[in-house]
């Protein structure tokens, strides 16, 4: 039992949160699971010795975009692909999905925070919303919940009319069929869902009773129960997921687990990359530096370099090789190779956490409950029970408020937990969030692990722009993260709204069955309760991101002046290096960012093969 429990080493935060309860669940598991994996649920066991000097691509990162990079340029036998990795293989935990939360701030994640700023996460520690990223590979696929949204087709087709041609929703759509295999037939069977590709999606397989009542409760308000990746966005829906056979289904599971045997594919993990390489005279990419094991490496690359680290190390990397604003560079003595807006136009989905509603019966999930033997057993024997729930989210839905562009673009989506903040009595998604002990206590420890239901209403099209910063030139120091949340009033009248149908989602019959009650903030007492005061106070208090920053290099034509990459992800003004991950979003999607990152690495490769197989033809 040692040996199978070997690789969670490192993962002490997580497990001293479940106490006693936790070692049993992973030796459950582990036991029972681990022998019976099929070969591409088994660990990536790919730290290669670097047995070449050279490589045709370097890829950075092996996360929701880099791991597809990865795979697709592989299939070329004679393209060698060098694939670096920051952190280490996933766990046995992070298959678990209900165990979301307690991934976050484990060794597992980057652990990033943004900058106070006094108008947002006033709720939380120093006034610092956590910012988790994936540190792993399978990146940030392997902490979020896994939700299968891809946004509206105005998100792509506004791409394309940016000045971005091939990005439109007809093109989109085609990659994210290419990626899918979709396991609910009704889905399968449309126009919009592909089966046989690498990542698996479907519901998962067990559901509380709580989210019949959100579907019917959506129906009351006047929305249909509809596919949200389908022909129509608004409406409601049981949540879908990469999840298979009840177990995450992270892009390494998905991608890189099995294709790990190609001869033409190397993996290094726990190698940081700390710069590009760049000659600074012909602007000619050459390869890659980074810290392995203690020791500064650097390697050739023959084709091409692909940034796939993500919308925070994408930009820092590239602020560190000499590409980006000349101030920011000129502040740390880095010297200029090329001057463009890498850090600017960062855009994330802001959120309510907290918006909690008491009830009546014993139906939703509490740690108390889920973490038992009987649920346990469920999981490990069955891939079944609680523990399959996506991180507590059963539902999602798209819902119009009066600032929305037409019901076809809804602006507001709802998460739907089976729970609340409050459901682990504070052992872990008070940790997640970074919530302050006096917030918690006024507000969740009085209905410590009581039964409760909660929804997060997610602002979809922020008109507010951050920046990602550097902090220094040591590449070991996290850069600075400003989102500037709420910079533009129009995002926080906006989210109010969304607020307001959330709490007339539980006065509906479906939820009153249920005598929901919602729970009150005593920090906006002053202000009349359900007034638009009271509502700005909680979303100031318990601003919640919902890990979904995009745009730090962005995409756009030559005439843009804020464009880090052209339409075909190439850095510009500089040779032989693209970007492909969610940092070259123009505008950030309407929709949880993991499917729409995952079609952005399938089109990019696509790109790269056939510039490169044009290419060698000449």
């Amino acid at each position: 039992m040692s040996a199978i429990l070997g690789p969670l080493t490192g993962l002490g935060s997580v497990t001293a949160n479940l106490g006693y309860i936790l070692p049993t669940l992973i030796a459950a598991i582990a036991y029972f699971q681990l022998d019976m994996m099929d070969p591409e649920s088994r660990p990536i066991d790919m730290e290669t010795e670097l047995l070449n000097e050279a490589y045709d691509f370097i890829i950075i990162g092996a996360g929701s975009a880099g791991n597809v990079v990865a795979n697709r340029l592989s299939e070329i036998n004679k393209f060698s692909v060098l694939l670096l990795e920051a952190g280490g293989d996933e766990t046995e935990i992070s298959d678990v999905p209900l165990m979301a939360a307690y991934l976050q701030l484990s060794g597992l994640d980057w652990k990033y925070k943004s900058e106070p700023d006094g108008k947002s996460c006033l709720g939380m520690k120093n006034g610092r919303c956590n910012w988790p990223r994936g540190k792993v590979i399978g990146g940030s696929s392997v902490l979020n919940y896994m939700l299968y949204v891809r946004g509206n087709r105005r998100d792509y087709d506004t791409w394309e009319s940016l000045g971005n041609p091939g990005w439109g929703y007809k093109d989109a759509l085609h990659y994210f069929k290419k990626s899918e295999d979709n396991k609910n037939p009704y889905l399968a069977q449309t126009g919009y869902h592909g089966t046989g590709g690498y990542l698996t999606v479907s519901e998962a397989p067990y559901h509380t009773p709580l989210v019949a009542a959100f579907v019917e409760g959506g129906r009351q308000l006047g929305y249909q129960n509809r596919d949200i990746n389908g022909e129509h966005q608004s409406g409601f829906m049981i949540a879908q997921g990469t999840i298979r056979r009840g177990t995450r289904c992270s892009t390494g599971k998905a991608f890189l687990r099995p294709v790990r045997l190609r001869s033409n594919l190397h993996v290094a993990m726990h190698s940081q990359v700390t710069r590009v390489l760049i000659d600074p005279a012909t602007k000619v990419t050459y390869g890659v530096e980074f810290v392995r094991d203690g020791k500064l490496h650097r390697i050739r690359a023959q084709k091409e370099v692909i940034l796939s680290a993500g919308s925070i190390n994408t930009p820092q990397i590239l602020m560190l090789s000499g590409v980006g604003p000349r101030a920011d560079l000129e502040q740390h003595k880095i010297p200029l190779i090329q001057d463009l807006k890498v850090g600017h136009n960062l855009q994330d989905h802001i959120g309510l956490g907290g918006l909690t509603f008491l009830i009546n019966k014993e139906v939703s999930i509490t740690l108390e409950r889920v973490y038992a033997v009987t649920p346990v057993m469920q999981y490990a024997l069955f891939s079944d029970g609680p523990l399959t729930i996506m991180g507590g989210v059963e539902g999602l839905a798209f819902v119009n408020t009066k600032y929305a562009n037409g019901t076809e673009f809804p602006d507001i989506e709802f998460h739907f937990v089976s729970g609340s903040t409050n459901s682990d009595a504070g052992a872990q998604v008070k940790k997640a969030h970074g919530l302050s002990d006096e917030f918690y206590d006024k507000v969740f420890a009085p209905i410590n692990n009581k039964d409760v239901w909660s929804v997060i209403p997610m602002l979809l099209r922020p008109k507010s722009r951050g920046f990602i910063k550097l902090r220094s030139r040591n590449p070991f120091d996290y850069p600075l993260i400003i989102p500037n949340y709420f910079k533009e009033d129009f995002d926080m009248k906006t989210l109010i709204e969304g607020v307001k149908i959330g709490v007339a989602l539980s006065n509906t019959p479906a939820f009153k069955y249920y005598g929901s009650k919602m729970l009150k903030f005593p920090q906006c007492a002053h202000y009349p309760e359900h007034s638009d005061q009271y509502y700005e106070c909680m979303i100031r208090l318990y601003s919640v991101t919902i890990y979904h920053p995009v745009g730090t290099c962005k995409m756009g034509p030559y005439w843009d002046p804020d464009a880090v990459v052209d339409p075909q992800l190439r850095v510009y003004g500089i040779k032989n290096l693209r970007v492909i991950d969610g940092s070259i979003m123009p505008n950030l999607v309407s929709a949880n960012t993991n499917a729409p990152i995952i079609m952005i690495g399938e089109k990019g490769a696509d790109m790269i093969k056939e510039f490169w197989m044009k290419h060698s033809r000449m």
